[in-house]
């Protein structure tokens, strides 16, 4: 037990700094190390480390990546966002639009990406119109959080919620997707409210087509495999069978060189995923599992607002995806666990809203417009403090 808990507790401790201090370790080497541990310790061997990976979400979260990088390469999310952006000829409505396009598309293709191709595209306009690009760059990330909390393929947390729920995507959808829609709602008016002056003026504003290489062929592929793939989820096949199909016809392809696919993997992400279902494997087998039942029944986790306050909180401290595979063996235990995993999915997600660090897309999102823009911890904390009381309330209630 006691090595069990420090090998734990070493994990998390990374995860939460972020590094390993006095070493190049990062995360992804936290989430290594820890498992390797819990094999040299005994703790669990290794067929039984080998069956604690759920490759159910693996193979889900490795067939959307594939898909997500076809639909990058052809310049589709480019092409769309710059054609809502350039239509948008008041401050307001460029702010809306960067919204609805940030959180429509994380919640089908992931949020992450979103923020890659959204963050140059909307600082390149902003900058063009002698704007202030803070506002607009906080609604691409912002968005993208609120817009991925609607569907099981809208981040990684989700889909290992997916996987270890059992829950269809087109029921998934229907609980969560108007939690989603309210909150992008919130997030402009959010926006608004704490930029005041930018938007008071609502002179027009012209926009110069940006540029945009499109590989109409690889496209239109792209664009049907996807469709197929998300008719084929809400008709209820298996989510990772689905996923991986798509991805394995999108490599059948002579346009597009295998590398270049490959490099637009997470490949670091995968190996987290898989360390951390070992470490948390390891925690489950010893006797504080059982304490952890007893800590929840005592607190009252079964509620839906304490659920959701502590699952924002501990997404906080070591980001979401760690943190849902605390509550992973938690969950199953619960009065209610359906419903248990719909709140954990919209407060874990909605929760990255919370601090700069409190989600990977509002970092991706600062660091690549750090060479133009600086957005420190509480120009983003001013707004997103309370857009995140205010749509985990949403999310609350329409859970209830």
């Amino acid at each position: 037990m006691l090595p069990a808990f420090l090998i734990f507790l070493g994990t998390y401790l990374v995860l939460a700094i972020g590094r390993l201090p006095g070493f190049r370790v990062d995360r992804t080497g936290a989430a290594i190390i820890g498992a390797a541990l819990m094999i040299a310790f005994n703790v669990l061997t290794f067929a039984e480390a080998w069956a604690a990976i759920d490759y159910d979400t693996i193979i889900l979260l490795f067939g959307m990546m594939i898909v997500v990088a076809n639909l990058r390469l052809s310049g589709f999310f480019r092409a769309v966002a710059a054609w809502a952006v350039e239509r948008a000829h008041r401050p307001i409505l460029m702010l809306a639009a960067i919204v609805a396009v940030s959180g429509v598309f994380s919640a089908v293709f992931v949020n992450d990406t979103m923020c890659l191709v959204l963050t140059p595209l909307v600082l390149e306009a902003a900058v063009a119109l002698r704007r202030n690009p803070v506002p607009f760059l906080l609604a691409v990330a912002m968005g993208a959080n609120v817009g991925s909390v609607a569907t099981i393929t809208g981040n990684p947390q989700n889909m290992m919620i997916g996987s270890f729920s059992r829950i269809g995507y087109g029921a998934f959808v229907a609980a969560l997707a108007p939690v989603a829609a309210v909150g992008l709602l919130l997030t402009v008016v959010a926006i608004v409210v704490a930029y005041w002056k930018e938007f008071r003026v609502e002179e027009r504003v012209v926009i110069e087509k940006p540029s945009v290489r499109v590989d109409r062929l690889l496209m239109w592929k792209s664009l049907a495999v996807a469709a197929a793939m998300l008719a084929f989820f809400i008709a209820g096949w298996p989510v990772p069978k689905v996923a991986m199909l798509a991805g394995a016809v999108l490599l059948l392809t002579r346009r597009v060189k295998p590398q270049k696919i490959y490099h637009e993997i997470d490949w670091q992400l995968l190996v987290m995923f898989i360390g951390l279902f070992i470490v948390i494997a390891g925690i489950e087998k010893t006797a504080l599992a059982a304490d952890f039942f007893g800590f929840a029944a005592r607190f009252g986790l079964g509620r839906i607002g304490v659920l959701s306050a502590a699952s924002a909180v501990l997404s906080n401290l070591v980001s979401n995806v760690p943190a849902v595979l605390i509550f992973k063996p938690l969950i199953p235990h619960l009065a209610n666990p359906r419903q248990a995993w719909l709140v954990l999915a919209m407060s874990s997600t909605l929760a990255g809203n919370l601090t700069l660090l409190g989600s990977v897309a509002n970092l991706i999102v600062v660091e690549r417009a750090r060479h133009h823009v600086r957005i420190g911890f509480w120009e983003y904390f001013k707004v997103g403090a309370p857009l995140t009381l205010a749509t985990i309330a949403v999310g609350i209630l329409f859970l209830r």
